[in-house]
């Protein structure tokens, strides 16, 4: 018998079922070695030296292994191909210390055929990728355990610093600072509205673009603006010119780790976290037909763009019978990364089967597993499809009887020839939806009827803000952090409380500032962007053989270490941290201080720790909730009659008993709205989900189940009687958002 090992046990059963009687198939449940939680466990004084040890939860497993490999002639360690999944093999043996023949084998997809190959391509463990992870691995947990402690000391306990981590928060911090600091400017242009006579309904629109030859696109005079509008009511109108061109719009290429979390976000509206969850799911391995596991797309952390040729062909001949010879491209395919560091040998995600449609394997999948396998699907499939071809027409309009020539310019297009667009667009970063304008047919000099004219008013806008996938984006563009790496980046800053996600948009909350500028101020090696780059083509040179990883983390870390004791003796905890009011603890008389804490800002007792009064600090214009709190704390506790107090929680001010922790008891505070549900007629009434984020709920949940991510108004949307919500200083409509 010889024994393959994999990683999860989802996986194991999806091979075992294309291996004979001769293998037995086990899983290592991930990493089976790590380093001790509760110290460091690296030896700075000695080659940066590491301790690892076999957590409590692989205990077993290694037990179950080294029984297995009493019976076993030959050890395959078949973990994932990056650089983690060599490590893991690495770690196996250590652990394991096997006394029979060892090999590594990889594959980028879990089929009969790869697996096969893989077989009779057995190879060594690569200790290069190793050394890579393992500085991956060091590095971090230098910065995390030695800046850590340095960020509780100076904010509050609880906080995490980290090489991708806090970089990733600068980028939203600057962001939003950028937006605070944007000055706004108006501007108007001049549009027409035409049509060719006794024509309305094939009217289309113009833009002013010339004035007697000169070009002309905007003003910041409102009253030129008017001017024109009042010269051009007047005038009459014919086609100048027509011009036609016909431009070719290739596909995407198919989806790396990064373009997939961008596109699941974009369309599907997933977090990173859930996208690679699914993923792995979907690569693993799922019960189909008669509970056989069957893996659906290849690896997906990857860098690459490539498609096998065997793939390929599939495609071909998948899209020749779906929707003709005329969607196959004259040439085949080859799609260039974008990042520098992209391992071409692997591939980019796709169906295992171009066989295997969506449509063909969703009874067996869960409503998001199917989402995402289609996209993958469609991305991967529409990538091998012929280009499509768009028709450009560009009309210039000019004006007649005017001492000058007024030249407006209509732009539309139209799809010749849908191509991969038949199958496939990929979706948008900014939320505007692209209008439409279709120019009927026209001749030059034809006459032409203006059918109305104004000059619209702009406002130039901030940059967006950060939204999962166009962060991502951004940390790619800048070559810091690795597919791997970008799911747990954007989990840890969000539930470690530095950043709020409301809808798509990520806000720093005001610790992400402060922690920002302390590190700025005082380690802006940490969260310098270059820097941390560097240390990505580092760990790539590792990996390559051509660095020591222990010279790579020398060079870091006695610079930062020296730096570390230096700012621990100078830097003092920030103002904005602890600040003195006016008001008085109502138990001791000491002052009370502002501080904030995970869970935001609250009042604490200056006598801490002889008093440990607190209670919540409420933004002005909180009238309805700070009504809420008082009566809520007006009763005794209905379990031991104590006092009730205000406390704050990950889900906001609740109300809990004094006696604590001999007594638990508490309860939530419900904040009405002051909006009845427009479906049962009960209270609408704030609520928060697990991650913070508010919402407004019916009171009468579960029964009624209306909600809504906006505040409600007891305002009517004048274009189809729905209630009306707000949004920032708008008013939407919660249906037609008219």
């Amino acid at each position: 018998m010889n024994l393959l090992i994999v990683e999860s046990p989802a996986k194991s059963k999806t091979i075992e079922q294309y291996l004979g009687k001769d293998y037995k198939v086990a899983a290592s449940f991930g990493h089976v070695r790590d380093l001790p939680q509760k110290e460091l466990g690296i030896d700075t004084k000695n080659n940066y030296e590491p301790t690892y040890i076999i957590p409590a939860k692989s205990k077993k497993t290694i037990t179950e292994l080294k029984s297995l490999l009493k019976t076993a002639k030959k050890v395959y360690l078949a973990t994932d191909l990056d650089r983690e999944g060599e490590a893991i093999a690495w770690h196996l043996v250590q652990a394991l210390k096997p006394k029979i023949e060892v090999s590594r084998i990889t594959f980028n997809e879990i089929s009969k055929s790869a697996l096969e190959k893989a077989l009779k391509n057995p190879r060594d463990i690569s200790q290069p990728l190793v050394d890579a992870q393992q500085a991956r691995r060091v590095l971090d947990r230098l910065v995390g355990y030695k800046l850590s402690p340095f960020l509780w000391k100076k904010v509050y306990s609880g906080l995490s610093a980290g090489r991708v981590q806090s970089v990733a928060v600068r980028l939203v911090v600057d962001r939003e600072r950028e937006i605070n600091n944007f000055k706004s400017k108006t501007y108007y242009t001049i549009e027409g509205l035409f049509s060719k006579p006794k024509d309305e309904k094939n009217s289309f629109k113009g833009q002013l673009v010339k004035v007697d030859g000169k070009s002309f696109n905007q003003t910041e005079s409102k009253k030129e603006a008017d001017d024109l509008v009042e010269i051009l009511k007047k005038s009459d109108y014919e086609v100048a010119a027509i011009n036609k061109d016909m431009r070719s719009k290739s596909p995407y290429a198919p989806f790396t780790t990064s373009t997939l979390q961008q596109e699941a976000s974009r369309k599907l509206r997933f977090s990173s976290k859930k996208t690679m969850m699914l993923a792995q799911r979907l690569y693993e391995g799922i019960p189909l037909g008669k509970g056989k596991h069957t893996a659906l797309i290849t690896y997906m952390r990857t860098d690459s763009v490539n498609i096998s040729d065997t793939a390929q062909k599939e495609a071909m001949s998948v899209i020749k019978k779906l929707y003709g010879e005329k969607y196959i491209p004259d040439n085949k395919r080859v799609y260039q990364s974008k990042s520098k560091r992209a391992q071409e040998a692997h591939e980019a995600i796709r169906p295992i089967s171009f066989m295997m449609s969506p449509e063909e394997v969703k009874s067996s999948l869960e409503s998001d597993q199917y989402r995402l396998y289609k996209l993958i699907f469609d991305r991967a499939l529409s990538s091998q499809m012929a280009d499509a071809q768009i028709e450009t027409t560009t009309v210039l309009i000019d004006s007649k009887k005017q001492k000058k020539v007024y030249t407006f310019q209509s732009k539309g297009s139209e799809i010749k020839f849908y191509g991969y667009m038949k199958v496939y667009e990929e979706g948008r970063d900014d939320e505007s939806v692209e209008e439409v304008n279709a120019i009927p047919k026209l001749i030059t000099k034809d006459l032409l009827d203006l059918l109305s004219i104004s000059g619209l008013k702009h406002d130039t806008q901030p940059p967006a803000r950060y939204t999962e996938a166009t962060l991502v984006k951004e940390l790619e563009k800048r070559d810091i952090g690795r597919p791997s790496t970008y799911a747990p980046t954007m989990s840890t800053i969000i539930d470690r409380g530095y950043i709020k996600k409301d809808g798509m948009k990520l806000f720093p909350q005001e610790v992400a500032l402060i922690v920002t500028d302390l590190l700025v101020e005082n380690f802006p090696e940490i969260v310098d962007f270059n820097f941390t780059a560097k240390m990505e083509d580092q760990l790539d040179e590792i990996a390559e053989g051509k660095l020591v990883w222990q010279e790579a983390i020398k060079e870091f870390y006695v610079p930062f270490e020296k730096n570390l004791a230096e700012k621990n003796k100078t830097v003092e905890k920030s103002s904005q941290v602890s600040q003195e009011t006016d008001e008085v603890c109502p138990d001791c008389g000491e002052k009370l201080f502002i501080k904030l804490g995970r869970f935001g800002k609250f009042y604490a007792c200056g006598g801490y720790p002889k008093c440990k009064y607190t209670k919540p600090f409420l933004e002005s214009g909180s009238k309805a909730e700070e009504k809420q709190m008082e009566k809520a704390i007006e009763e005794k506790c209905p379990e031991c009659k104590a006092d009730l107090v205000l406390k704050e929680g990950r889900f906001g001010v609740f109300a809990a008993c004094s006696n604590y922790p001999k007594c638990k008891f508490t309860k939530a505070i419900i904040i009405p709205s002051g909006v009845k549900c427009p479906n049962c007629g009960k209270d609408l009434v704030q609520k928060r989900t697990r991650k913070g984020r508010t919402f407004w709920g019916c009171s009468s949940y579960p029964k009624c189940k209306t909600a809504f991510w906006d505040e409600p108004t007891n305002e009517k949307c004048s274009h189809c009687g729905s209630m009306m919500v707000k949004k920032g200083d708008e008013l939407k409509c919660s249906q037609c958002e008219k």
